[in-house]
C-alpha cells in the first residue's frame, strides 16, 4: 500500500523534475553564461540532493511500474509477495540511485 502512495508521489515529483531537465537542456544550448548558473545550483550540496531525489524517484517510478505491470497481468496480488516485492523495489532503486551517482563522480574524477 505505502509503495502505492510512493509511486504517485514519485510521478509528481517526476513531472516537477522536468522543469530541472528543461533548465539544463535550455542552459547548454544557450552557451557558457547560461550554463554556469546551472552548474552552480546542481553542484551544491542542496542541488546534489535534488539531484539524487529525482534519480531515485526514477528508478522506483520505474521499478513499481514494472510491478504495476504485473498486478494487470494477474500476478503478485498476494499479500507476502507483495510486501516482499514492495521492500526489494525500494531497495534496488536505492541502489540505481546511489550506483549512478557512484558512476557520476567516479567519470567526473576520471574526466577532470
Amino acid at each position: 500500500m505505502a509503495t502505492s502512495i510512493v509511486h504517485r508521489i514519485t510521478g509528481v515529483g517526476l513531472a516537477a523534475g522536468t522543469v530541472l531537465i528543461a533548465w539544463w537542456l535550455i542552459a547548454t544550448a544557450s552557451g557558457p553564461d547560461a550554463y554556469g548558473p546551472f552548474m552552480a545550483a546542481a553542484a551544491n550540496p542542496f542541488g546534489q540532493i535534488i539531484l539524487f531525489g529525482f534519480t531515485w524517484a526514477l528508478s522506483f517510478h520505474l521499478l513499481n511500474g514494472i510491478r504495476h505491470l504485473g498486478w494487470d497481468l494477474g500476478y503478485g496480488y498476494d499479500p507476502r509477495g507483495a510486501n516482499i516485492l514492495s521492500v526489494v523495489i525500494i531497495v534496488v532503486s536505492l541502489l540505481l540511485a546511489v550506483g549512478a551517482f557512484a558512476y557520476a563522480f567516479m567519470m567526473r574524477g576520471a574526466v577532470s
